[in-house]
């Protein structure tokens, strides 16, 4: 199941960009008001085709969103889409209340992405195929600081005196990062043992 890659109606790309909170050059201050109501079937259909949700369990209010992106060149920086945060309510049919906030990003009237977070769990789009376990984060970012200083796994393994396979699996995500080994691949990057530490998600706790 897709939810990306659908056309926006004109009524809830209205909404979506309704933002009388927010002053910027490119909106009318304050906006003319518009029609939230539209968000409710919008968000409503697209979490009912997820094959797990409980359709005893609907969005029943929705608030302005705030612009976490704006593809209108905002603050003298341009983005290719713009990405908004919507506040809500959901509600089942046994009067059971729950705070909701959608996190919609698209580019023109094309959605490009779509996450909830219902009370405090998040639903959104999976990285690994169905069945297999998401990567840890700190994967894509030691990738990403490993090619940026040109070092390549074999040298990473040599330099922290391990296998290549620890680090193959903490690059793939497949391997939760640990302090001691933090410790050792910080002294490979150049960068404090503590950076490396809260980048990964370790808190002084469990560093001990």
């Amino acid at each position: 199941m897709v939810i990306a890659d659908r056309t926006l109606t004109a009524e809830v790309l209205a909404a979506l960009r309704y933002w009388p909170d927010v002053i910027w050059g490119g909106q009318k201050n304050p906006p003319d008001p518009v029609d939230l109501t539209v968000l409710l079937p919008f968000f409503n259909g697209v979490l009912q085709e997820l094959p797990w949700w409980n359709r005893d369990w609907t969005v029943q209010e929705v608030e302005p969103g705030l612009p976490l992106e704006i593809d209108s060149g905002h603050r003298g920086g341009s983005a290719p889409f713009t990405e908004v945060s919507v506040p809500g309510t959901v509600r089942s049919c046994g009067g059971e209340s729950l705070p909701f906030v959608a996190r919609v990003g698209f580019a023109g009237d094309q959605l490009l992405g779509f996450q909830a977070k219902i009370g405090d769990v998040v639903l959104g789009p999976a990285t690994a195929p169905a069945g297999h376990l998401e990567p840890h984060p700190f994967a894509t970012v030691l990738t990403g600081l490993m090619d940026l200083r040109g070092i390549p796994v074999k040298v990473m393994a040599r330099e922290t005196g391990r296998s290549m396979s620890p680090i193959h699996m903490l690059r793939s995500g497949r391997h939760n990062p640990e302090p001691l080994l933090l410790g050792e691949i910080a002294k490979v990057l150049g960068m404090a043992e503590a950076d490396v530490r809260v980048i990964a998600g370790l808190d002084d706790d469990r560093s001990r």
